[in-house]
């Protein structure tokens, strides 16, 4: 209770900034925006408390929600330090330049009140499941759960439609996310005009105000420009350092940035320029603006800046900086969202690995991370001028696919010839960040291979051992991303969907550092599959859109609850089931068969999971060398074909089993086994009439809450 009542602080603060939102010349109505979906969450937690939870339990039941409460405060503090960095009015010019195509707002801060909203509903209605004393109560608000995770609300529009207040993601906000962006750049132009034509407004600013403009106003149809040298000149312009082979450190306007600089002719390169003008988001670094100088054919691109790489951390005597696993996943995350951006922008990386991934600290008393993604695009200039890398360093190949690392050639950085830039590369070099970051090691460096060796053997289908220590079912998705066959590696964006689950699973299970802590019911890389058979195949589902990642929670947490129940009936009729398999001779092995025959207690369709396990295939340590091996669930009625067949053939033999002549019984036949389908048939008639009862309760007048 008393994160709540911090959160409670935290909004409160905002409101008091919001008093002056007038005075606002930069992402007011983002601002706005985030206040007043903090405020719906606010207000929509303190109606689920009154609804499912008693007070005088606080102390008791209530426990279940520190871990989700702790974890939302986080959110809205860096919401809160986000409007307040938008508000200040010191440095204005440097803030226009950092914020001008800033889309934070939604794609960071209202991004992650999204993602973890439904873990505090949960955590809500699990604690509610106990609350009060009062058992006609109780079961009320059980029968309500199993209407609301219903099958039937399996649909985005439907979601939307019945559950849209309580996630969150009413129509009335969801307009808001693109529209209140587009209105911050119009009512910065605006600005930027009125602060050009005044008088005590400098030459270098009145510059900087019509780049500006021209750069806002282009890049609404997508045409990126650059500009004169003499702007970024006629400034308090600094090198203070060089940063590897094409960036330095430079002092400008009062802030430092980094610089990115190359020789060439800027017409061969202007797509992809304009290209790079155009990106924002929060995981990748962003380039602000770029400058040309005529006389010296040298393109000057500045970008934001942060000072430490992942290698930083994890190498050398910096490796005894350890991440917490809710830390990892949470990096693991973001590089996924950065490259799930990237890609839909096609454009691949082609040399992700830690001197790529930059990480800057959220705040001094917190762990996280704020991590960006460098060294992307401009793939023409990456192959003529070479690449940071020193002279003596080892040659990177362990971040490199097996595709990539077919000619030798392609690891020596400089060499004229271009990596293969493709999706599933970068999701291969992403298994590879997994891996370090989930064990503090560089890939194969307890080996002892080097250079052309360490290149052969990954070719041959070798890979890091994962120590037993590591969460299994993080290991797993990392074995899928490092797959010697690209088409076998999932998407960034089903890897984006698979980790916000985890980080659910994880904040849902605080004690997950223990030795025997529990592990998820399902493998959520499964379900996924069936997600994107239901949904994506289509074309119709926008995965970077962040109004979807409610209904994406939702139905992988549909998914989840059919495998516990199918698990459960398992486990219960084992006995049952192993005995009735050896007496019909079934070919079928799978426990889950006779669960997607089974009706659903609510309605006849077939449940969730069941969907998964039709396209079940097993191959996520295949290699090259090795067949994979696909189990498809026959239809029911040939099952029952197979059985009737084999039931005919066992009374036509020779019966010595049971010393049978002539199909006349000589001694008395062995008890029969009940079958796994009567077993299943009467324990979901039971539960039937159980829920049917109730729901006659409740047609009688007992209406639930």
């Amino acid at each position: 209770m008393e994160h709540f009542r911090q959160i409670g602080e935290v909004l409160g603060s905002l409101g008091a900034l919001m008093v002056l939102q007038d005075d606002s010349q930069i992402n007011r109505r983002q601002c706005c925006l985030l206040f007043d979906i903090f405020g719906s969450a606010f207000k929509t937690i303190a109606e689920e408390i009154k609804l499912n939870l008693q007070l005088d339990e606080k102390n008791t039941k209530w426990n279940a929600l520190e871990q989700p409460f702790k974890e939302l405060q986080r959110i809205f503090k860096e919401g809160e330090v986000y409007v307040r960095q938008s508000m200040d009015k010191r440095d204005w010019w440097v803030k226009a330049i950092n914020l001008h195509q800033n889309k934070d707002c939604v794609h960071n801060h209202i991004h992650n009140l999204l993602s973890h909203f439904p873990v505090v509903i949960e955590a809500i209605e699990t604690a509610g499941e106990t609350a009060g004393r009062d058992r006609g109560e109780m079961q009320r608000r059980g029968i309500a759960l199993k209407m609301k995770y219903d099958k039937e609300w399996n649909d985005p529009k439907l979601f939307q439609f019945r559950f849209g207040k309580q996630y969150l993601i009413p129509q009335d906000i969801c307009s808001r996310f693109e529209r209140a962006w587009r209105e911050d750049r119009w009512n910065l132009v605006e600005t930027l005009r009125e602060k050009s034509s005044s008088e005590s407004t400098t030459k270098t600013q009145q510059r900087l105000a019509d780049l500006l403009i021209k750069k806002i106003i282009g890049s609404e149809g997508c045409i990126g420009k650059l500009f004169p040298s003499s702007i970024l000149n006629g400034g308090d312009y600094v090198v203070r350092r060089r940063v590897g082979g094409q960036y330095k450190e430079i002092q400008w306007l009062g802030d430092s940035f980094a610089l990115r600089n190359f020789f060439g002719d800027v017409e061969t390169s202007a797509s992809e320029i304009s290209t790079l003008l155009s990106l924002s988001h929060p995981n990748i670094l962003q380039y602000l603006c770029g400058f040309y100088d005529e006389e010296k054919k040298e393109v000057l691109l500045v970008q934001e800046l942060v000072n430490k790489d992942l290698t930083y951390y994890m190498s050398g005597s910096k490796r005894r900086v350890s991440f917490c696993l809710p830390v990892v996943v949470d990096l693991m995350f973001q590089i996924a969202r950065g490259m799930e951006y990237l890609h839909s922008q096609k454009i691949y990386h082609g040399d992700l690995n830690p001197s790529n991934i930059f990480l800057k600290a959220r705040n001094s008393t917190d762990d996280y991370f704020q991590l960006k993604i460098s060294g992307y695009g401009l793939s023409t200039v990456k192959t003529t001028t070479g690449s940071s890398l020193k002279p003596n360093e080892t040659k990177p190949c362990i971040w490199y696919a097996p595709e990539v690392l077919q000619e030798p050639e392609n690891c020596l950085p400089g060499n004229g010839t271009s990596f293969k830039y493709t999706e599933k590369a970068d999701v291969y070099s992403f298994g590879m960040l997994c891996f370090e970051l989930l064990t503090g090691k560089v890939p194969f460096e307890d080996g002892h291979l080097q250079g052309d060796k360490v290149s052969r053997n990954i070719r041959a289908g070798e890979r890091p051992l994962f120590p037993y220590t590591a969460p299994k079912y993080l290991a797993n998705l990392t074995k899928r991303c490092w797959h010697s066959d690209p088409n076998q590696r999932p998407s960034f964006s089903s890897i984006c969907r698979i980790l916000r689950y985890v980080k659910k699973f994880i904040v849902m299970n605080p004690d997950h550092d223990e030795p025997d802590a529990r592990s998820p019911v399902s493998d959520y890389c499964e379900i996924e599959s069936w997600f994107l058979k239901k949904f994506a195949a289509n074309g119709s589902f926008n995965s970077l859109s962040v109004a979807q990642i409610p209904f994406q929670m939702f139905a992988y947490r549909l998914a989840e609850k059919d495998k516990t129940i199918l698990n459960s009936m398992d486990k219960n009729g084992e006995g049952a089931a192993s005995t009735s398999r050896e007496d019909m001779n079934s070919t079928v092995e799978d426990p889950l068969i006779a669960a997607s025959d089974a009706k659903s207690a609510d309605s006849d369709g077939k449940s969730v999971y069941s969907e998964i396990q039709e396209q079940r295939s097993i191959h996520l340590d295949s290699t090259p060398q090795r067949r994979s091996v696909c189990t498809r669930i026959p239809e029911k009625k040939i099952l029952q074909m197979k059985r009737n067949s084999n039931v005919k053939a066992a009374r036509k033999s020779t019966g010595h089993k049971y010393g049978i002549p002539n199909g006349k019984p000589t001694q008395p036949p062995l008890p029969r086994v009940q079958s796994v389908k009567n077993v299943r048939v009467s324990r979901l008639k039971s539960m039937t009439r159980s829920l049917s009862t109730d729901r006659l309760r409740l047609a009688a007048g007992e209406t639930s809450d």
